[in-house]
């Protein structure tokens, strides 16, 4: 027979048992009513995966020429304009040249003493010395004459007695005197300067020819030629214009070798090397695009403008005078490219823990690591993880949070 107490808690189990079962009820209402949770989804398939980065650049030419003032003057005449092909050799402008032209005849007429004086050193003097001391050395040769005769005939006759000693001696004197003199011209025909006139002399002759190079460089400088075919891209100025020394006078370059400097992220230096292929686009001609590769990557970082940048060099293949020294350019390097590789779009692949994706199976998701090759902004190369059969999630159609092991509804 039951107790008072046994009947106090019937009521309490009697309620546990009753709110038990509908809890039970709900969730069986829920499971067999619930609707899946929409998704994006997408197939995996086989495509080509290509990476780029793009950047600013500006266009530069390989062989240049700048031609300036060689000193300040007067723009006497432009023989070409902006836009004309020109051969090695071409005249391009001149400058006033009169200074020029004066200080070259000066430094040939210093050159002409000096050579001259060079010419009479090395004969032994001027012609009109040479011919002077000629006349003297034959005067001097016949008074050596007479003095010999005259002291044979002398001691002739002393031997007679017809003579005295004294004027033997005389005679003697007068043929030693005659005899230095002959000496001393002579010597003044082959020893007429010393070593420090020739020294001078030699001197000045080195000074004068110094003086007609730098006269002719001058002159020559004031006559600017081509020193290689090319195309007048810059004119800067206009005849009679005044120009100071070394002021840009024009540009040239061959157009059809170009280099682009552009200037990469510190962030995608890493992705850069030498050889990679280039696209080019130029704003003013929007319809055509260039082609080149890098030839030289980034060596450093440096500071361009706000930006830390990696200096770049790219070369440009197909260049036939139409792009521009000093235009500002996009240029795009494919850093890495695949060729039929199993892809995704990049919006099914997640990173937490490593990189994974959420395969549709039997109407449930299921979370598979992956692993990925190349990136870029719409695709992600599959190297393993997945077969071309599998379909991936996207996103849900209404933001819910993908999970593992979630029902949902494919939405192509």
């Amino acid at each position: 027979m039951p107790t008072t107490e046994t009947r106090r808690l019937n009521p309490y189990l009697l309620w546990g048992i009753f709110l038990a079962v509908i809890l039970l009820v709900f969730i069986l209402v829920h499971a067999f009513t619930r609707e899946d949770v929409e998704v994006r989804v997408a197939p995996v398939t086989r495509q080509n995966v290509i990476a780029t980065t793009p950047t600013n650049g500006k266009v530069e030419p390989v062989n240049e020429f700048q031609a300036h003032a060689p000193a300040p003057g007067v723009v006497g005449k432009l023989y070409v304009k902006v836009g004309q092909q020109v051969k090695a050799g071409d005249l391009l402008v001149t400058m006033n040249n009169s200074d020029a032209a004066a200080r070259l005849a000066a430094a040939n007429t210093q050159l002409s003493t000096a050579q001259a004086a060079m010419h009479n050193m090395e004969q032994g003097g001027s012609q009109a010395e040479r011919l002077d001391l000629s006349s003297q050395l034959d005067r001097a040769r016949m008074q050596q004459a007479q003095a010999s005769k005259s002291l044979t005939a002398l001691e002739q006759l002393q031997a007679k007695g017809a003579a005295s000693a004294s004027e033997v001696a005389a005679a003697h004197e007068r043929l030693q005197s005659a005899s230095s003199t002959v000496e001393n011209l002579q010597l003044r025909g082959t020893e007429s300067y010393s070593p420090a006139d020739q020294a001078r002399v030699r001197a000045q002759l080195a000074d004068a020819r110094a003086a007609v190079a730098a006269a002719q460089t001058g002159y020559a400088d004031a006559n600017i030629r081509a020193p290689f075919p090319g195309t007048v891209y810059s004119v800067p100025v206009s005849q009679y214009d005044f120009v100071s020394a070394g002021e840009d006078l024009l540009d040239l370059a061959d157009l059809n070798k170009i280099q682009i400097r552009a200037y990469f992220d510190e962030p995608e230096i890493g992705k850069l090397a030498v050889g990679q292929p280039v696209s080019i686009e130029w704003d003013a001609k929007p319809l055509q695009r260039w082609h080149g590769h890098i030839s030289i990557a980034p060596t450093t970082v440096i500071t361009y403008g706000t930006r830390n940048v990696g200096e770049c060099l790219i070369t440009v293949d197909d260049a036939h005078g139409d792009l521009l020294p000093n235009t500002n350019v996009t240029v795009t390097v494919t850093t890495s490219q695949r060729f039929n590789v199993l892809s995704v779009p990049r919006e099914a692949l997640h990173a937490n823990n490593g990189d994974f994706v959420f395969r549709i199976v039997n109407g449930k998701l299921v979370r598979t690591p992956v692993v990925v090759g190349v990136v870029n902004l719409t695709r992600v190369e599959i190297v393993s993880g997945l077969s071309e059969n599998d379909t991936v999630a996207l996103s849900s159609i209404s933001n819910r949070e993908l999970t593992n092991g979630l029902a949902v509804k494919a939405v192509e």
